[in-house]
């Protein structure tokens, strides 16, 4: 019988913060939590973030409270998940009541969005020193499954509990490098996807810590190697269920109108989707992330990947992001940007057609720091207000107090600030 309910909630430094309480307090419907967590620096800071209520007492949100509970991976506990209000309307910092706002516009064009989300993370072990250290995985290669790649049995306990719970993985392998591992979750309406990867991403910390391991998905933990992303695949059913993307094997009018939105707030987009210091080792030239403006069909190398070999699955998929980043707040942007391209008629570029390697037609590129794409954001006041105002400004000032108490920081130092908390 369970005892307790974790009330949980995503805020903007991707934490997942929340209280234990009774089961029968959590039937009430709505829980407080105070504002100012929202000014709260991973170094925990209290800075006056826009909206948070530093100056003003601190005070107090709701969050209310789905209906629907979610069974918990502690035994006796089942989850409870929600959107935050002030004074009885939404709050302006909720990342999911923003992707909430983003589906409505969809559906508001009779279009429902529908997700998926690839997730990428590292492993990492404590050496005899009590120091964090790469995964020791010698014999572990590209699409890898079993003890060669994971001789923990890391990937087996998460499939496991994911089971349990009920979060419905797609698949999961060894990735590109060694200790690095890609965990997809299935497609499902917007919000019902991003609750499953804010879930699975919390549950997976938690069961790597109690093996004695840390499981991170920061963007890039070791120099060396490659990078990891949150790829955000999507595509858009119609009033009688079709998928619009490629009706007819080719890209709809409105796959094409989204392309264009995408690619034309691609900068201002990065500030949103690349939100840490460490995210900008991963986008560069050459490398399978969002770097440069660009989209074609099935191709890797680009920002916009399409995919349109079957009407039925057809979809996009946006590459650019990374898993440091609030998902709702990160899928909310690129349905926005998406939207603006098929309501503003965006004109959409010629399809990359070399090999992004060497060669590239693309001319520009997200920023090259963090201060750099909050400043593009910044200018980007249509991707702002489309994305909302107010949690786009909160998320500006958090992140620059972290770009400034980094900046002068080495690579290793950069790492081990983010890495218990990413």
């Amino acid at each position: 019988m369970t005892k307790r309910t974790r009330v949980l909630f995503c805020d903007l430094l991707n934490l997942p913060r929340g209280k234990y309480i009774p089961a029968e307090v959590a039937a009430g419907g709505k829980i407080g939590f105070a504002r100012g967590v929202f000014g709260t620096t991973f170094d925990r800071d209290l800075i006056p973030v826009p909206g948070a209520g530093v100056f003003d007492g601190i005070p107090d949100m709701e969050l209310v409270l789905d209906g629907a509970r979610c069974p918990d991976w502690q035994a006796g506990t089942e989850i409870a998940l929600g959107t935050l209000h002030v004074d009885g309307a939404p709050f302006e910092l909720c990342a999911r009541g923003r992707l909430q706002a983003a589906v409505e516009a969809w559906k508001g064009r009779g279009l429902s969005p529908k997700v998926g989300l690839e997730l990428e993370a590292y492993v990492f072990q404590q050496d005899a020193d009590g120091v964090w250290a790469p995964y020791d995985t010698p014999g572990a290669f590209v699409y890898g499954t079993g003890s060669q790649n994971d001789p923990a049995g890391l990937m087996n306990a998460l499939w496991d509990v994911a089971g349990e719970v009920g979060l419905p993985i797609e698949s999961m392998n060894g990735e590109y490098d060694n200790g690095q591992f890609e965990l997809t979750l299935q497609f499902d309406d917007a919000v019902a996807a991003c609750d499953n990867a804010f879930l699975f991403k919390t549950m997976a910390r938690e069961v790597a810590a109690d093996l004695g391991l840390l499981l991170t998905f920061l963007p890039k933990p070791i120099p060396d190697r490659g990078g990891s992303g949150l790829h955000i695949n999507f595509s858009f059913v119609d009033e009688s269920g079709a998928n619009v993307i490629a009706p007819d094997g080719a890209l709809s009018d409105v796959a094409k109108g989204c392309i264009a939105g995408m690619l034309h707030h691609h900068e201002g987009l990065a500030g949103l989707l690349a939100s840490t210091v460490n995210s900008y080792d991963r986008l560069g030239p050459a490398s399978m992330a969002g770097y440069w403006a660009n989209w074609a069909e099935d191709h890797r190398l680009v920002t916009v990947r399409s995919s349109v070999a079957s009407p039925r699955t057809a979809r996009l998929e946006h590459r650019m992001a990374d898993c440091a980043t609030n998902p709702y707040l990160a899928v909310a942007a690129v349905l926005q940007a998406a939207l603006m391209g098929v309501e503003q008629g965006y004109s959409v570029p010629e399809a990359e057609d070399l090999d992004g390697l060497e060669n590239v037609r693309a001319t520009r590129h997200v920023p090259s720091a963090l201060d750099r794409a909050l400043d593009a954001l910044d200018k980007d006041k249509p991707l702002r207000m489309a994305v909302g105002e107010g949690i786009c400004d909160a998320l500006i000032f958090l992140k620059q107090d972290e770009w400034k108490r980094l900046k002068d920081k080495s690579v290793d130092e950069v790492r081990d600030f983010y890495l218990p908390f990413v």
